[in-house]
């Protein structure tokens, strides 16, 4: 397709998106206190008792409930968003790889929302019931309902983007883009690599929370890998568990 071809096609799907994102948010809108109390729920048991979010400006409560909405209205939206992008990028890729598209989409929508809930069950309540811990022996504790909902949803997409990380490392792998054999004697040094992950997607100054994401990351990729190997292997022979790029397109144009 031509440049002007590929902007119009990019501005139409961009279009779907923002107005799917909109018009979700504004139905939520009138949902949003029930969701701020839903949202509320995992960290009530580590404020002091009685303590409610507390509003300090006259157009605060407007402000945090539009922010709400367009937070929900986003994680609804989530398997368009996701489905417009891989729409745009379908015609670069080849008959053969068109068939990954939907499982694509599906294991990407499935991942974000488990990144999600494991935040909301376990990451929530941990990160806050240590960041207060450190305040309640000197001070009293104001909970601000912007600075709190902030970082609770930035701790949300935090979880759910890195949760896609099993997805990245399979196809990396199943492709030969990087030699499972490689994935597979560098842990080490992936290891680190998903430690400055965590530290750099966590919002908060919570070495709880680092950790917590960094066993998490550590199990998906261990999963992703033990996934991705048996495909290969099964695909290909166990010999091409050590192959780059270029060896499978070799092998494929002998097969051919």
């Amino acid at each position: 397709m031509p440049l002007l071809d590929h902007l119009g096609e990019l501005r139409r799907r961009l279009t779907i998106v923002i107005v799917s994102v909109l018009t979700t948010a504004v139905i939520i809108y009138f949902a949003t206190p029930t969701l701020i109390d839903m949202m509320m729920d995992p960290i009530r048991s580590s404020l002091p008792e009685g303590a409610r979010l507390t509003v300090l400006t006259a157009l605060g409560g407007f402000t945090i409930r539009f922010k709400v909405a367009i937070f929900f209205g986003v994680i609804i939206s989530t398997p368009i968003i996701i489905w417009e992008a891989m729409g745009f990028f379908l015609p670069a890729l080849h008959e053969n790889e068109r068939k990954w598209v939907v499982p694509t989409v599906a294991a990407m929508v499935v991942l974000f929302f488990l990144g999600m809930i494991f935040c909301y069950i376990i990451i929530q309540r941990a990160a806050f019931g240590w960041l207060l811990d450190q305040t309640l022996d000197f001070a009293d504790v104001v909970a601000n309902a912007e600075d709190f909902l902030n970082i609770m949803m930035l701790l949300e997409v935090g979880f759910g983007i890195a949760f896609e990380l099993p997805l990245v490392i399979f196809y990396l792998s199943v492709l030969h883009i990087v030699p499972y054999k490689t994935l597979r004697e560098q842990w080490r040094f992936i290891y680190v690599g998903l430690l400055t992950l965590s530290a750099t997607v966590t919002p908060d100054a919570s070495p709880v929370t680092m950790l917590l994401m960094f066993a998490a990351l550590i199990g998906l990729y261990e999963v992703a890998l033990a996934i991705a190997r048996a495909v290969v292997v099964a695909r290909d022979g166990k010999e091409a568990l050590k192959w780059s790029r270029e060896d499978y397109e070799e092998h494929a144009l002998l097969s051919d």
